[in-house]
């Protein structure tokens, strides 16, 4: 057995668009990967099928693995000769312990890589209109522990360092002892007027900020009840956040949208939602694998219907290798969703809607394992899809860091799936969604909502994109 090799690698703050080229690439080609909370779970989803994923948590007050355990199973898992993957939030090398891991791969010498990433401590100002320097309010920045090794884990630092030779100071992880930082700023030489502001989730559609004084920000803090994971701001240049606070003025801000998944690719409309300020989880994570397919008698419909976009690509692939000419296929094109048309129309085929298709004619359902009720219609199964099971937990605790206020069922096959989903999980979808809004894209997926008991917000729909953006943009959050 060869020896492996680990990448240390920073997922950046929060947004998955935040990630490095390189960072991306190693989780792409990773056996094994050790993930922390502030990773963002939703990179998880661009690693291998057979990847091996491992929670190490650390929680403020907990952690599912000390730091020693974290560093015998990168040990391990290297010395198995996999490709190893050790994802931090933010930059490995702030308050990410990547010197320890680093120092127990050496003493192995096991060949890694460490792959930085954007700080929090950078991120989340700018996300919330604060460059952490400026020519006329800061010209120095400095990154500082709110808690450490101390007995009571209070922050033994040079405060009159801070104070005198420093013009912006972010403390990481620094809720719990707010009382204590304002004071020793204050104690010396520090005015009390001095802006604060904490930053939680930053970067994430959830994002959130409390803004105040050194005299009066720990009373905020406790009236608001905020909390970790928060980046503690202190300096002048907060006060340029009013004129240039640019992502929570994004028009989906705000929106932390549950997105109903029938494909195990990355959706389209998660991204267009996440690029429009809003934080998206997507349910089901899938897995799937391709089967092979008789395409004999392809050219004898007179309807060919595609169940997924995935089918699409399945289809016409399996299609090429058999060195069949596709302009024998005379038949029509029906999908049941947008996105299934959209994938027939990028490869230059005309299509329409499901509801759109005669009743006359011989009709071929292409589709996966899900079975679709047409009458008098002939199947290709071109692959079997099965929820993940290894991204069940991770779900699970996306749901508990998350309040979701939005539910969005993309089509009429999502939403069995769905709460098929949610009860392995053994979350009734009936107690997730009740004060959650629900919209659907369609008549069809309203029909199928409305079915399994749930209520449905307001007029369906239209089954595209961008009518479903405007109407989450116009219509206001419960």
């Amino acid at each position: 057995m060869g020896m492996g090799k680990v990448f240390l690698v920073g997922a950046g703050p929060g947004d998955v668009r935040l990630i490095t080229v390189k960072g991306l690439e190693a989780i792409k080609q990773a056996e094994v990967i050790l993930y922390d909370r502030l990773a963002n779970p939703k990179l998880l989803e661009f690693a291998p099928d057979e990847c091996e994923l491992i929670y190490c948590g650390k929680l403020p007050d907990r952690h599912i693995l000390r730091q020693e355990n974290i560093n015998d199973l990168l040990v391990e898992k290297a010395l198995e000769g996999k490709v190893v993957v050790r994802l931090k939030g933010g930059d490995p090398g702030v308050f990410g312990r990547v010197g320890e891991e680093a120092a127990a791969l050496a003493n192995y010498q096991i060949p890694f890589e460490i792959v930085p990433g954007i700080s929090s401590g950078i991120a989340a100002p700018l996300y919330a209109g604060i460059p952490v320097t400026h020519r006329e309010h800061a010209e120095s920045f400095a990154v500082v522990t709110a808690h450490d090794k101390s007995k009571d884990g209070k922050p033994m630092l040079d405060w009159d360092g801070l104070v005198r030779g420093v013009d912006t100071i972010a403390f990481y992880m620094g809720v719990g002892n707010l009382p204590f930082i304002s004071e020793n700023l204050i104690a010396h030489g520090k005015p009390s007027s001095t802006p604060v502001i904490l930053i939680q989730w930053g970067t994430f559609g959830r994002q959130k900020t409390l803004q105040g004084t050194l005299e009066d920000i720990s009373a905020k803090v406790l009236k608001a009840k905020f909390s970790n994971p928060a980046i503690i701001l202190v300096g002048d240049v907060i006060s340029l956040r009013e004129k240039i606070n640019w992502f929570e003025k994004m028009p989906l801000y705000g929106r932390q949208i549950l997105l109903a998944r029938t494909s195990e690719s990355v959706s389209g409309i998660a991204m267009e939602f996440i690029e429009k300020g809003a934080d998206v989880i997507e349910f089901p994570k899938w897995k799937k694998t391709n089967l092979p397919m008789g395409l004999a008698n392809v050219t004898e419909y007179d309807k060919i219907l595609f169940s997924s976009p995935e089918c699409v690509s399945e289809f016409f692939k399996a299609i090429m290798e058999k060195g069949i000419d596709i302009r024998k296929i005379n038949a029509d094109f029906y999908g049941c969703s947008s996105k299934s048309i959209n994938a027939l129309k990028e490869r230059g085929f005309m299509a329409s809607l499901i509801e759109d298709m005669p009743q006359e004619g011989s009709l071929l359902v292409v589709g996966d394992d899900r079975k679709y009720v047409v009458e008098n219609a002939d199947f290709i199964i071109t692959s079997k899809k099965e929820i993940d099971q290894q991204f069940l937990p991770i779900f699970q605790r996306m749901l508990e860091e998350a309040e979701i206020n939005t539910m969005v069922f993309p089509s009429a096959a999502s939403v069995d799936v769905f709460i098929e989903g949610l009860k392995k999980c053994d979350i009734d979808v009936s107690d997730l969604l009740k004060k959650v809004q629900v919209v659907c894209m369609g008549q069809q997926t309203k029909n199928a909502v409305e079915r399994v008991g749930l209520s449905v917000d307001g007029m369906p729909v239209s089954a595209t994109r961008e009518s479903l953006v405007d109407y989450l943009i116009q219509c206001p959050i419960e």
